[in-house]
């Protein structure tokens, strides 16, 4: 059961039937009902998705008496953990268990893995209680880009990340299409490097399996990440193809990938030289305007299709 209206941010516990928050606005609120009133540790109060309404130490606490253990309990069994590993940080003493519990004390990692142990919980999710989601590294992997190359193994054990799971039903693959209009919902699935797609400092694009404009820098079927600060088309010379910005463009008659370069009020999209695609002057914005600039690329380097022919049908070009 809940309530609606100005009293939505409670929900009622099904076990102790108390009002919990699920609501960060909640919260304090929620806090203070819980520490004058609320008696059910037993329940815990967690939310569909694992995450527990209570603060992180009454949830511990829950676990615990959930489990059947006491203090004790985890005491005995933490000081095993001590001797096995020749470390006391790892020996969790009563007092300090119940500062936990009690007084918001935050644990030591090592004790923090201690009670994941003892508690038979995934120590990420113990971590996601204290507010260390290691589902968000994904997207906070490009706060920093460090000059040298490098294998990367940070998302080698991420559980769950956010990208689209529903597109809207007008999606055509065979189209180049501004795939941010395109996302209908996101949500949490173990694809981790996609979750950068949530960002909204940035609109993702997808080559259609038709549209060899700029192949082959730009294969069918590629998905873009673009820029939407940079819808300029910026003029100048260009050591090689690579260092010429490419911009995504939304026409009258779809969305496209090119170079592009101003004609007084003329926008010209210029195709690769090796693309089978003409070069086009539009009107600018009345025909064609600049989305942004591409900024990422991922693609496939198998299974293309050559131009004109079906989808159905694998072409193996010759190398010259």
């Amino acid at each position: 059961m809940s309530k609606s209206g100005p009293q939505a941010m409670f929900t009622q516990c099904e076990t102790c039937s108390e009002f919990v928050t699920n609501n960060a606005h909640g919260k304090k609120i929620a806090q203070m009902m819980y520490e004058r009133a609320c008696p059910c540790y037993d329940c815990g109060h967690f939310s569909l998705e694992g995450v527990p309404m209570l603060p992180a130490g009454k949830s511990l606490r829950a676990l615990r008496e959930k489990l059947g253990l006491t203090m004790r309990d985890v005491e005995m069994s933490s000081a095993r953990m001590a001797e096995k590993y020749r470390n006391e940080e790892f020996s969790i003493p009563p007092s300090r268990l119940s500062d936990i519990e009690t007084k918001n004390v935050l644990p030591s990692i090592f004790r923090l893995y201690t009670l994941s142990v003892i508690y038979r919980r995934d120590m990420r999710e113990l971590l996601a209680w204290y507010g260390v989601d290691m589902n968000n590294m994904a997207a906070d992997l490009g706060m920093i880009s460090p000059p040298k190359s490098h294998i990367s193994e940070t998302l080698a054990g991420m559980s769950a990340v956010q990208m689209p799971v529903r597109m809207d039903p007008a999606f055509d693959q065979q189209r180049t299409a501004n795939l941010g209009r395109m996302v209908e919902q996101w949500g949490l699935v173990p694809l981790s490097y996609l979750a950068q797609f949530a960002h909204s400092d940035f609109t993702y694009g997808y080559i259609g399996n038709q549209d060899f404009t700029m192949y082959p820098i730009l294969p069918p079927g590629s998905f873009i990440q673009v820029d939407e600060a940079k819808n300029k088309v910026v003029e100048g010379l260009w050591r090689c193809e690579y260092e010429r910005p490419i911009y995504f463009v939304e026409t009258r008659d779809g969305h496209t990938c090119c170079w592009c370069s101003m004609r007084r009020d003329d926008l010209v999209l210029q195709p690769h030289p090796l693309s089978p695609v003409p070069i086009r002057v539009l009107r600018h914005p009345q025909e064609a305007e600049i989305i942004g600039q591409v900024v990422g690329v991922a693609m496939k380097l198998t299974e293309w299709h050559a131009f004109g022919s079906s989808s159905g049908s694998k072409v193996q070009p010759a190398l010259n």
